[in-house]
């Protein structure tokens, strides 16, 4: 049986070049039914389509519709209509918008900060908006928000992403500063989590997690810390089950997460990114277990046959955060639970262990290849000024020579 993987891409090379050549060198993959299953790519182009055209795709690998509406109709049409696997719902994942996302996650009793949505400081273009205004906009104090907020704060876009439009706010003269430069664009303004201990980034693939030391004052080629040891057990575990929990909840299955862990408690305070960094220059050590993890699980869907979940049954999430038996841990547990369910967790790792054993060797092999090392190289002339080049080459080799020494030794 044949299965068309697609993907939905907008100015990446990187990552796709590295998950074309390894779903090209997987080979035939048996299914528990005995049947053998071959996989394919092809990156999907942008043009009219009819609402019952049948597409040829068993699951795409959306990168592109969070910021351009004609795919994401696309993709709607083909999980709605065609049973097409999508790694994100299209349907919860509107133009990376964080707030549907505090508000879930508040209640589930999640350490979310304190967050307030503003409404615009200038007006929307739009015919009503004087006589709504006048009629309906009640005069607010922004001091007084931010004054019972606390400083210092965070405002950013109730709906952006890699960090534009955030500001960092210490009083008064900043807070207005910031909220005159809004312009039409709605902004929350949330507690500052001061003084904490780490900060985490984990990316989730399917039901695999990567959680990792994030350092978002460096350059973005430094951001991710190589370091193993960095939280302790609890503190980890907890932090994988959130990803999770976020993901199962929304039906997002390829989605980062940003914690701030001060004093043992974790803050999620970014959730819902619809485009998680996955560059190599990004990544770098991390990179080869990305292409691991999107590999397998994108196999693991199409071989098993795995139906999409447009519903999200919220009500077994609220049943957990209403019950009053259960304590944090006790609810984090239960979210665990329904969340490894949704992704399958046990199914996905015996499907791995009996169907794709020889996948980590696949790409520890590419990894060590010249022609991985003709895509770096390529990335890093493509991301970098020309005089930078021979510094970036050596820069991410090392990391990757890193990951060939503590992984295949």
């Amino acid at each position: 049986m044949d299965h068309l993987i697609g993907l939905l891409l907008g100015t990446e090379q990187d990552w796709p070049r590295a998950f074309e050549t390894l779903i090209g060198r997987i080979g035939p993959i048996r299914g528990r039914d005995g049947v053998t299953h071959r996989l394919d790519t092809t990156r999907v182009s942008i043009e009219p389509f009819n609402l019952r055209d049948k597409p040829r795709h068993d699951l795409v690998i959306d990168r592109l519709a969070y910021w351009y509406y004609h795919p994401r109709e696309w993709l709607k049409k083909i999980a709605l209509m065609d049973d097409v696997y999508l790694l994100n719902s299209p349907f919860t994942f509107q133009s990376m918008e964080k707030h549907a996302a505090y508000c879930a996650m508040m209640r589930l009793g999640l350490h979310v900060p304190e967050t307030v949505l503003v409404p615009y400081k200038n007006p929307v273009d739009h015919a009503k908006w004087a006589y709504t205004a006048e009629r309906y906009n009640r005069p607010f104090d922004l001091d007084a928000v931010a004054e019972a907020l606390g400083y210092p704060l965070f405002m950013k876009p109730y709906d952006g992403g890699a960090w534009v439009g955030v500001s960092r706010i210490a009083d008064s003269t900043a807070l207005h500063a910031a909220y005159d430069q809004s312009g039409e664009r709605l902004m929350h303004l949330q507690q500052a989590i001061e003084g904490y201990d780490v900060f985490t980034r984990s990316l989730t693939i399917g039901p695999e997690t990567m959680v990792m030391k994030f350092r978002p004052e460096l350059p973005m080629h430094e951001r991710y810390a190589v370091e193993h040891d960095f939280l302790d057990a609890t503190v980890g575990d907890e932090v994988v089950t959130i990803s999770r929990l976020v993901n199962a909840f929304f039906r997002w299955e390829f989605n980062s997460c940003e914690c701030l862990v001060r004093d043992g408690v974790v803050h999620p305070i970014d959730y819902a990114n619809a485009c998680p960094d996955v560059a190599l220059t990004s990544l770098h050590y991390y990179f080869p277990w990305a292409m691991t993890a999107l590999v397998r699980w994108s196999a693991f869907c199409v071989v098993t046959g795995r139906r999409p979940s447009l519903d999200l049954d919220t009500a077994r999430y609220f049943a957990v955060a209403d019950d009053p038996g259960l304590d944090y841990r006790g609810r984090l547990a239960a979210y665990r639970r329904i969340a490894d369910d949704y992704l399958a967790v046990e199914e996905y790792r015996e499907f791995c262990d009996t169907a794709l054993p020889h996948v980590p060797a696949l790409v520890a092999e590419w990894v060590t290849s010249q022609e991985f090392d003709d895509l770096l190289v390529d990335t890093v002339r493509g991301t970098y000024p020309p005089h930078e080049h021979d510094r970036f080459v050596a820069h991410f080799r090392g990391l990757i020579d890193l990951w060939k020494r503590e992984t295949l030794s």
